[in-house]
């Protein structure tokens, strides 16, 4: 079957919802995906039929335990990881900090740590503050300002044997930029760093596979795919079981269990587990494959089918913004380099601030960011911090040809 759009965005009550009396066009989504109504439902069947802690001798205890036990082999299945070496937490920054003390231990005056430019900035403070702690140094791979990528050439003359930490995204929040996470992690691997990969920009978009890229640590945020605000890290077993984890003394040592602090969002682990569904059943819908397939498979069959739609709106978007007097698109816009890039694009218009398009699309229900969008340095790197930063218009699969149009007729008219 060819995809269709209208169809899945039925499956979204905030896109059928009227904010001041008119439907919303929600290219936010960097900053926070829609969820489709099967996540509510099972938000909400855990809060009536399954509320209660966990490990209990009691029905409500026991489907707590399978629950959560579901929704750890769902997102194993999402990552390609096996199921002990999911760990569940707030968000992606919260367990980055909290993985930054667990490693503290090993990092000393003689060792480097490398982040680059291009990161939000939950992929450099906890690594700056690492730093600050042990008295390693902190060095930045840095970006070519033109086309917003990294400087691989750079990045690599920062590795060397003194390097213990290397940090990098999968993809920019601010830009869109695809990095070639596969390269830097094989470099890590040559002085025997550790890789940590930021993928929750990347995770709405694309396969992630942590076995093939040999990742030690990549952490990715359910509220960016469809889900609540929740967030995964995947570990190696090897580092898990290893490195001390900051917990109660009842916790054990087992895996995963001794990484996951108190109590868990139960209701919001509900609602990941119904997100990768979703994300699994577009596979089934519109990706021709059998219902009783892996899930593994199913979503792999999804990203085949949407990454190409969301090419396709990406494509459209920067033509007509390339069409528009004035304006600047931060980041890969030649066609052939679109592949390298997910479909957020940032710009400024001269004339005015980011904030006054943002302000100006918001007054006709188009929803998206302005600022800096906690991706700090890159802002700082391009110049426009100082002057309000970027124009942020995230596009996923839910979005239509229609919105972009209309998004980019708006930005036409003000000056």
């Amino acid at each position: 079957m060819s995809y269709n759009v209208n169809a899945v965005r039925k499956l979204f009550p905030a896109l059928q919802e009227h904010f001041n009396g008119r439907p919303a066009i929600f290219f936010d989504n960097p900053g926070g995906t829609q969820v489709p109504q099967s996540v509510i439902d099972a938000m909400s069947d855990y809060l009536i039929r399954r509320n209660a802690n966990t490990h209990g001798v009691f029905e409500t205890s026991m489907r707590t335990d399978v629950t959560i036990d579901n929704t750890r082999q769902a997102a194993a299945d999402l990552l390609g990881a096996d199921v002990d070496e999911i760990v569940f937490g707030n968000n992606m920054t919260s367990l980055t900090f909290a993985l930054m003390q667990s490693i503290k231990a090993e990092f000393g005056p003689t060792d480097e740590i490398i982040v680059t430019r291009l990161d939000h900035d939950a992929n450099v403070a906890p690594w700056l503050m690492l730093a600050e702690d042990t008295g390693a140094r902190l060095l930045f791979a840095d970006i070519d300002p033109e086309s917003c990528t990294l400087d691989m050439a750079h990045f690599h003359s920062l590795i060397s044997p003194r390097t213990k930490l290397v940090a990098v995204g999968y993809a920019s929040n601010a830009t869109g930029t695809i990095n070639d996470v596969a390269s830097v992690i094989s470099w890590a691997r040559e002085v025997g760093a550790y890789a940590f990969v930021d993928a929750v920009q990347y995770a709405p978009h694309a396969l992630i596979d942590v076995k093939a890229l040999d990742c030690d640590f990549l952490m990715c945020s359910s509220y960016k795919f469809f889900g609540p605000h929740a967030g995964i890290m995947y570990g190696k077993r090897e580092h898990l079981k290893r490195l001390r984890a900051y917990r109660v003394r009842p916790a054990g040592e087992e895996l995963p269990g001794k990484w996951e602090t108190g109590t868990k969002n139960h209701e919001g682990l509900a609602g990941v587990g119904a997100a990768i569904d979703y994300i699994a059943g577009l596979g089934v819908s519109y990706g021709g494959v059998s219902a009783a397939a892996p899930r593994r498979e199913k979503i792999t069959a999804a990203w085949q089918v949407l990454a190409p739609y969301e090419l396709q709106l990406m494509e459209r978007l920067i033509a007509g913004l390339e069409a528009i007097q004035g304006v600047r698109i931060y980041g890969l816009t030649e066609r052939e380099a679109m592949s390298s890039r997910v479909a957020t694009v940032s710009i400024r218009k001269e004339g005015t601030t980011p904030e006054q398009l943002a302000t100006a699309l918001a007054a006709e229900n188009i929803f998206t960011w302005n600022g800096n969008f906690y991706a700090l340095s890159i802002s700082e790197r391009l110049g426009v911090e100082s002057s309000g930063g970027l124009l942020r218009i995230g596009l996923v699969h839910y979005n239509t040809m229609d919105e972009v149009e209309k998004c980019l007729r708006v930005l036409a008219t003000v000056k």
